[in-house]
């Protein structure tokens, strides 16, 4: 104010020097006029610009020289008084007096980052319509400038949050007429889609009326499905993809399309009876005892069926997806598919079970030899419920339940005996094998005695073949000597053939042994005819008497 009011007085003052000049004055008075006009013009220029960076916003607030606002207004328009819609960008801006009637403040300029979007919340603006509480949504040739705040209330903006959001990117926004909220964008993932709930309307078609929907919509589902653009939960689900709608105007329902597996395990306590064998072969029981925790992942515990009087922890697993069409079914009816798993599978199947399972003509241990079966009762209970929620069972599977082991441990024990008899039986046919493999292993260790001995004995058969061959042969040779002489005693005379066979064997065992033979004793007897005096004589007479004696027992023989 200071730089105006002296502005001013050096005007005041170059207009009268200006006078006097006229009237005749010396020359300085022409030079203090012209010093005060560049002062005055100095002045004017330093209240006349605005320098705004490049990531900043100038915004103004005009104080003098306007007009007063309309009632019910905030935010002024050109000439008004007030805090002014037009911001200045970045740059140089030379606007006289602008920091004489104006106060200025610098903003930075507004950043919507990449996964979030901008909710707007205006602080002027017509009033929004009965009955809603989002302002109206601008046509699509507004969408790059209704931010704009001039623009903005000059076309009928609505006091209050809009409908339409900013995307990710740089804006500058007036901060006297908007209030910015980022929020994140909606992201629907693979293998999912989001079922929106819209609370307005969007388009300018038909909806039906939502009084009338309740009566004539399916008795399975809560609230009615609408076309898109109607205020209601919308039949067609959006597909994977970022969205960036406003939490004000739509809430969006994650749903999975891919198979879901919910599991129904642990909050029990597991008991079992070991059996063991001892060195003797007796078979020996002890009870142990294990505590089973729902896992942190599992729709709920293990179900319990009492089965003739004993209670029996059962594991059970769902398997159920959801088909895209029917996810706005899944939302309308229950709200999502947490809510189906707890307020709908969840007692549907412990219901089932426990009635299947507990038959008065069930045992226990069906729950084992008929899991079959009665998994597929279970099944077909089961797959009516889920379709009412719009929820498709794909299967059930029964875990392995918690028989109470004092009705096993007579089966096992039985089962444990069968199994010691087939290991000893195994054990006696493994010892026999052994024996085998040894005696054939020490076979093959004495190889080369046995190959001798039987070498040996191959040779003492041939020799006692020979033997035997040369005894026949000898004997032959025996026989046909015997016929000779029989022939030759037939000749001679037997006396005759005795004694020539005497005088052979004699001659030849002399030839054999020539010391039998003593020439020196000479003693000749005479004799009659036939008699052996003359051999006597030149054989030793000793000598001659044994070959003699020699042949009478051949001869005998």
């Amino acid at each position: 104010m200071l730089m105006v009011f002296l502005s001013v007085a050096a005007l005041i003052v170059a207009a009268a020097i200006s006078q006097r000049s006229l009237s005749g004055r010396p020359v300085i008075d022409r030079a203090i006029k012209g010093s005060l006009v560049v002062f005055a013009i100095l002045g004017f220029l330093s209240r006349s610009f605005i320098i705004v960076d490049g990531d900043e916003i100038g915004a103004l607030k005009r104080i003098y020289l306007g007009d007063q606002l309309p009632p019910g207004r905030i935010i002024a328009l050109e000439g008004q008084n007030g805090p002014q819609a037009e911001v200045l960008g970045p740059g140089f801006h030379l606007i006289p007096f602008v920091r004489v009637i104006n106060e200025i403040e610098y903003f930075p300029v507004q950043e919507v980052p990449e996964g979030q979007y901008g909710l707007l919340v205006a602080n002027d603006g017509r009033a929004i319509d009965e009955g809603a509480y989002l302002a109206n949504p601008w046509p699509v040739s507004a969408q790059e400038q209704w931010h704009n705040a001039t623009y903005f209330l000059e076309n009928g903006g609505q006091k209050g949050p809009q409908y339409d959001v900013l995307k990710p990117g740089k804006y500058r926004i007036n901060p006297y007429l908007f209030k910015i909220n980022k929020l994140p964008a909606t992201d629907v993932p693979t293998g999912h889609v989001a079922v929106i709930r819209s609370n307005v309307k969007t388009t300018s078609g038909t909806c039906p009326d939502p009084a009338k929907s309740f009566g004539t919509a399916d008795k399975s589902v809560a609230l009615p499905l609408v076309p898109k653009g109607c205020v209601g939960v919308w039949e067609d689900p959006i597909p994977p993809g970022r969205y960036y709608l406003n939490e004000k105007a739509f809430v969006s329902t994650i749903i999975p399309t891919r198979l879901q597996t919910w599991v129904y395990k642990g909050g029990y306590i597991a008991r079992r009876i070991n059996l063991t064998v001892s060195d003797e072969g007796k078979i020996q029981q002890k009870e142990v005892s294990e505590k089973i925790v729902v896992p942190k992942d599992a729709a709920d515990r293990a179900i319990n069926v009492r089965v003739e009087g004993w209670t029996v922890p059962v594991e059970m697993r769902v398997v159920v997806a959801v088909n895209p069409a029917n996810a706005a079914k899944v939302v309308a009816s229950v709200g999502g598919l947490k809510q189906v798993e707890d307020n709908i599978i969840t007692p549907a199947i412990r219901d089932i079970l426990r009635t299947i399972g507990g038959h008065p003509d069930r045992k226990v241990l069906d729950l084992v030899k008929k899991r079959g079966e009665i998994v597929a009762e279970v099944e077909r209970a089961i797959v009516p419920e889920g379709l009412k929620a719009g929820v498709t069972i794909q299967e059930v599977r029964m875990g392995e339940p918690a028989i109470p082991p004092e009705l096993l441990v007579a089966t096992l024990r039985e089962q444990l005996a069968i199994q010691l008899q087939e290991t000893y039986k195994q054990e006696q046919d493994a010892q026999r094998e052994r024996i085998k493999v040894e005696r054939e292993r020490a076979t093959a260790d004495q190889q080369k005695e046995l190959v001798a001995a039987e070498i040996r004995k191959k040779a003492a058969e041939f020799t006692k073949e020979q033997l035997r061959l040369l005894g026949e042969g000898e004997k032959l040779k025996l026989l046909e000597i015997a016929k000779g002489q029989e022939a030759q005693a037939l000749v001679l005379g037997k006396e005759a053939a005795l004694q020539l066979a005497a005088l052979e064997m004699a001659l030849e065992a002399a030839k054999e042994n020539d010391r039998i033979v003593k020439v020196p004793t000479v003693q000749v007897i005479g004799a009659g005819a036939g008699s052996f005096e003359g051999a006597a004589a030149i054989l030793g007479s000793s000598n001659i008497i044994r070959a003699m004696q020699g042949l009478e027992k051949k001869a005998d023989q």
